[in-house]
């Protein structure tokens, strides 16, 4: 009997939350999934059933591809570079012995927790023409974009990716340190007795029992950076000449911007689950088997 009233009231306590999920995400993600086999016009509320025709024509549509190759550049290009220098970051915050490395830990931090879409305004006058950052390659006698860094195809994708290493290396580094600091202090003491260096302390005490975080920091960074969308609906676009678009942006245009194509943008944002899940699989299992 007590077991019984445990349960119903444990029920009625989740309750809310089991409504809120329902009502939210599940039944969002089911209808979504419908109508990626649907043509749905969204002007004339009408659905017709269509079968794997959404699916064979974003195969077949170059700006898909096109779309893919920008966010594959992106992710590759940005995580990598992102996770060395958070990591680089923790390591010297938490062995700097100065007594303000506190201030260094916050500001660093600050770009993650900053509105993106005021980062991205300020990013956009610095990346213009006549902005700092052309005048400083200027002024050291480097090639730069005439145009503007996002006006131009060759460096418009480059531009955002430097931003968003700015913004995540911060966000990274809290997580790396709060790993480094949870390694036994015994562990450095033995290994300074025993004369090993600095490099062999990180290579062989820090870098293996920090793998989890590393594997936290790897998967979150790439889903996220599979999804960038805010930054490139701020700064480009999508553009020049299709030089940004992502595959978020390209579900969004084709939800948002085209008329019905609602079917269509739900089969590429099902198509972008699937890449990410089998991306996060072949992370987690190669930096699994590395441990």
């Amino acid at each position: 009997m007590k077991i019984s009233q445990q349960k119903f009231g444990t029920s009625v306590l989740l309750s809310p939350w089991i409504l809120t999920f329902g009502l939210f995400w599940l039944y969002p993600l089911i209808y979504a999934f419908y109508l990626s086999f649907t043509e749905y016009s969204t002007l004339g509320n009408t659905t017709e059933f269509i079968g794997l025709e959404n699916y064979t024509r974003i195969f077949s549509d170059n700006l898909f591809w096109r779309a893919f190759v920008n966010t594959s550049v992106f992710t590759f290009g940005t995580v990598p570079v992102t996770t060395c220098f958070a990591l680089l970051l923790a390591v010297l915050v938490n062995s700097s012995r100065i007594k303000i490395k506190g201030f260094f830990r916050s500001a660093y931090f600050i770009p993650s927790v900053t509105s993106l879409v005021v980062i991205a305004l300020i990013f956009s006058n610095l990346y213009a023409k006549s902005g700092y950052v052309n005048i400083l390659l200027s002024l050291c006698g480097l090639p730069y974009p005439e145009r503007g860094w996002l006006l131009e195809p060759n460096t418009a994708l480059l531009g955002v990716m430097l931003m968003d290493v700015w913004i995540s290396a911060g966000y990274y580094m809290v997580l790396f340190l709060a790993g480094i600091q949870a390694i036994p202090k015994d562990l450095y003491e033995a290994a300074y007795l025993s004369g090993a260096t600095a490099w062999q302390q990180f290579k062989y005490i820090t870098l293996p029992l920090i793998r989890p975080t590393l594997l936290f920091v790897v998967v979150i960074n790439t889903i996220k950076s599979f999804q960038i969308f805010v930054e490139i609906y701020v700064m480009t676009k999508g553009g020049p000449l299709n030089a940004t678009t992502t595959l978020v942006y390209m579900v969004y245009e084709h939800a948002f911007e085209r008329a019905d194509n609602m079917g269509y943008a739900s089969a590429l944002a099902f198509i972008v689950f699937a890449l990410l899940l089998v991306f996060s699989l072949i992370q987690m299992r190669v930096l699994k088997a590395k441990a």
